[in-house]
């Protein structure tokens, strides 16, 4: 659905983009996951055609995005900033949206007011909360039925019980039509339980890509103890980590988990269990050698 290949971006000498390239597939949940100052907004601006790459290439469904109507009519985004027109409440803002994306259904419009309920339609959206203007942005962006759907830290100041909401709907949109969404964001934790693909940036660069099954097949945690404390270990059982209580060694180990666990099943332990990574964990372990922040996306 995305294809960015080498985009490069700078302003005033900055080197905001540095040959940034990342694919996100149709009908994926892709979380672009990096600290603040990455460049996640900035590949975001040049993926919607706000911004004209310096060079590299950026293609919605095979199309060029810059200067294309017909790519961006396939477009939904919402910035981490938002904007309305200085009068403007939902109904008028419906109408513009309308105008815009042929595909606006107002039926589905009419049927979300319920899960919309604290939104008065006829306010000025500006004189709403900054919970509930970003109410309005996710409600207008899912009834314009895109095929595309981008978001830039799209749950500030939304409440927990909305935030659950707001992904059960999109989530059920992706399930049912196919949609792509690509969330941009600096918590990993956010993401962790939507997101079916993974990029993080760093310096304006991507660093890994990844969908999350292979991430989670890279790298085992296994406790295990042994009778006669830890044996001695081949030297290409790659131990990314290693500590313990008493006899029981909690090891965080490179590789297949099942292999791994094999591996040490062959040393006969008294005790052997593998258990679940988050996300956070596997970051930290993939990237915490490479002079990464990891700090800057897990708090």
């Amino acid at each position: 659905m995305i294809q960015v290949d080498n985009v490069t971006k700078e302003f005033h000498g900055f080197k905001a983009l540095n040959q940034v390239s990342m694919h996100v597939p149709k009908g994926a949940v892709y979380g672009l996951v990096g600290p603040n100052g990455a460049g996640k907004s900035t590949i975001i601006r040049n993926i919607t055609g706000i911004y004209q790459p310096d060079s590299g290439s950026v293609l919605i469904d095979g199309e060029p995005v810059w200067d294309n109507v017909n790519a961006k009519k396939k477009i939904s985004y919402i910035p981490d900033d938002l904007f309305y027109f200085l009068q403007a409440n939902t109904l008028d803002m419906k109408k513009f949206y309308q105008g815009i994306y042929p595909r606006f259904d107002s039926d589905l419009f009419s049927r979300l007011k319920d899960f919309f309920p604290a939104i008065d339609m006829k306010r000025n959206i500006r004189h709403l909360s900054k919970g509930m203007q970003k109410q309005v942005a996710f409600w207008l962006a899912i009834c314009s039925k895109p095929e595309l759907m981008i978001l830039d830290e799209p749950i500030d100041g939304l409440d927990p019980v909305m935030r659950r909401q707001i992904w059960g709907i999109i989530l059920s949109e992706v399930a049912e039509h196919d949609i792509t969404v690509l969330i941009s964001s600096h918590n990993l934790r956010e993401l962790e339980d939507i997101c079916d693909h993974v990029g993080i940036m760093h310096q304006g660069k991507i660093m890994l890509e990844r969908t999350l099954t292979e991430l989670q097949g890279s790298v085992s945690k296994i406790q295990v103890a042994f009778q006669e404390g830890m044996p001695a270990l081949p030297d290409d059982f790659e131990i990314l980590h290693m500590s313990n209580i008493g006899r029981v060694y909690t090891l965080i180990v490179k590789g297949n988990p099942q292999e791994a666990k094999a591996r040490l099943e062959a040393e006969h332990p008294m005790l052997i269990d593998i258990i679940p990574l988050s996300l956070e964990e596997i970051f930290i372990y993939e990237m915490g050698g490479a002079n990464y922040e990891i700090k800057d996306i897990l708090f």
